[in-house]
């Protein structure tokens, strides 16, 4: 490929945006720095696109932004689906521009485009497909990645992230689509004037919040005293909300990360699953002493939360054990009620915590597991509204902290998660115990689980080919053991005979128990190692996690020549 033409076609054509040229002039003179912008197009799949902001057919851009919304506005034009799409945007760099532009496109394309005035959630997004009818979604967000990336979620008619099928019609348009001569654009005023632009209203995310609370079991929450953390992202406007209408009235919000803020000044990887991305709420923590902190990741989909530890400081709890303790929790509460349905169903993935088998065995719950990303378990949903049975789903979790609980939207929802825990860990005071009491509680009775994940990154132009080439020696020459745990079997979810999708994710079930899931991710460059044991006391499991950790690393650094 003739990366220099491209330079310099962009050079002469990308104006829209100065930023992007003046990039290109700083590192036209670099061959590396031109080929990693241009070496291929930016990814386009079931998670949309997602990539770092900068000049390039390889970066989040307004042309690469634009293209991909051709794209879909082409797949809608020529579906039956409503010609309609709602938008949403987080606290990202650029996030209110591509958002616009993504607006501007669709309605040059006869799509009408509802399009949130100010930043608001993922989950928000799911609902407003849903609330105004629409064919498709997007959600402006890179979720919880560093500050240099943005992205571009697509949805479909039913709230949830497009099938797989749906995507590879998008991105066939998307390829027949000239980023700068293939695109349709209108003026925002003037569409915003015609109506083929349309703010979303305030009733709209009203009507979310109030969708959130129609979920509560109903416990008392008004005396749980609490610390929150939006992380800089959209969480802060539903999180309040939602609180102020629940009776909670001792909130303190973390000052330094309370405003959106795409820069993530306090936390460069603003993940609530590392603790990095927690570390301002736990000093805080150490001041106010709440009964909870509760952080969202920028889009508000991922919740994560800490606990006292009962030696003065504060837990952090894994998506794993918020998982269990919510299904634990919301099992235990809708039977005591009367409001569990008949033949209820809790849906989870394959790479979340064994736990949660037992766990819905001991209150006569279906278990469903599905690929990894919430689209299945939004999927699952789907099912079941077909069947004309959608009340039999009570929960859904994933391990990296997405929890949903009602039928309202299709993705997971912080705000959802947000009442879970903060009603779970009301119920548990009631009991006179913590949520760190209560998790124990569950360990001693169902096994003491744990769970590993380790991430390795294949940056640049070969990553990619560096992660396949791991793959298929793993798949090849499968090893006979892992940190001296005989491999007892093996599933292939490329190929083998699953009930599921093919994907690209190979498990390897271990000796005593344990297990190791190994998956590219489909959202980052990284290659994603899932480790799962349980033992008969938590310091039997927690050595045994050690080990596989170290045998995983291991195995990995062996077949890629490390």
């Amino acid at each position: 490929m003739d990366y220099q033409a491209l330079l310099t076609r962009w050079l002469e054509r990308a104006a829209d945006d100065p930023d992007l040229t003046a990039e290109l002039n700083e590192v036209k003179d670099n061959p590396e720095a031109v080929s990693d912008r241009f070496y291929r197009d930016l990814a386009f799949g079931t998670g949309g696109l997602r990539g770092v902001i900068g000049a390039g057919t390889n970066r989040m851009n307004i042309y690469t932004v634009r293209r991909a919304t051709q794209g879909l506005a082409d797949y809608l034009n020529a579906s039956g689906l409503p010609k309609s799409t709602a938008i949403a945007y987080d606290s990202r760099i650029k996030g209110e521009l591509f958002a616009r532009e993504t607006a501007r496109v669709l309605a040059a394309n006869g799509i009408t485009a509802y399009l949130y005035p100010r930043l608001e959630p993922t989950p928000a997004l799911s609902w407003a497909v849903h609330y105004h009818g629409c064919g498709a979604g997007v959600c402006v967000t890179a979720s919880h990645n560093p500050a240099k990336y943005n992205g571009y979620k697509v949805y479909g008619a039913d709230g949830c992230q497009i099938t797989p099928e749906a995507a590879d019609k998008v991105l066939a348009a998307i390829e027949k689509t000239d980023c700068f001569d293939g695109v349709k654009l209108i003026d925002f005023n003037a569409a915003l004037a015609s109506g083929m632009i349309r703010r979303i209203e305030d009733k709209c995310l009203d009507d979310f919040v109030g969708e959130v609370l129609a979920l509560r079991p109903g416990n008392d929450v008004s005396k749980l005293k609490l610390v929150y953390t939006p992380l800089n992202g959209s969480g802060l406007e539903c999180v309040k909300k939602l609180l102020t209408k629940m009776g909670v009235t001792e909130l303190t919000v973390v000052p330094s990360q309370e405003k959106p803020d795409g820069h993530f000044p306090t936390c460069p990887y603003p993940n609530p699953e590392i603790r990095e991305a927690m570390e301002e709420g736990l000093r805080l923590c150490g001041e106010v002493h709440p009964d909870l902190l509760l952080g969202t990741d920028p889009d508000c989909d991922r919740m994560g939360a800490a606990v006292p530890d009962g030696k003065g400081g504060y837990r952090l709890i894994t998506g794993n054990e918020m998982g269990i303790l919510l299904l634990d929790y919301l099992c235990r509460t809708r039977i005591a009620r009367g409001t569990m349905p008949e033949n209820p169903v809790a849906v989870t993935t394959i790479v979340s915590t064994d736990m949660a088998a037992p766990v819905a065995a001991a209150y006569g719950v279906e278990l469903r597991r599905t690929l990894t990303g919430f689209k299945y378990i939004g999927e699952q949903i789907g099912l079941l509204e077909a069947e004309g049975h959608k009340e039999r789903y009570i929960f859904g979790f994933e391990e990296s902290y997405g929890y949903l609980s009602g039928a309202h939207v299709r993705d997971k929802d912080a705000v959802n998660a947000v009442m879970l825990a903060c009603e779970c860990a009301a119920w548990y005071a009631g009991q006179g115990m913590t949520l760190l009491d209560a998790m124990n509680a569950l360990y001693e009775k169902f096994g003491f689980y744990r769970n590993g994940l380790i991430s390795i990154a294949f940056e640049g132009q070969n990553g990619m080919k560096a992660m396949e080439e791991l793959m298929a020696s793993l798949r090849a020459d499968s090893p006979t053991a892992v940190a001296g745990l005989a491999v007892t079997g093996r599933t292939d979810y490329l190929c083998g005979d699953t009930g599921l999708i093919p994907s690209d994710v190979l498990e390897l079930r271990l000796a005593g128990g344990a297990k190791l899931i190994v998956r590219p991710s489909g959202t980052e460059p990284k290659l994603k190692l899932y480790l799962s044991v349980r033992g008969g006391s938590e310091e039997e499991a927690v050595r045994i996690l050690g080990a596989l950790t170290a045998g995983a690393n291991a195995l990995v650094n062996e077949r890629s020549g490390n």
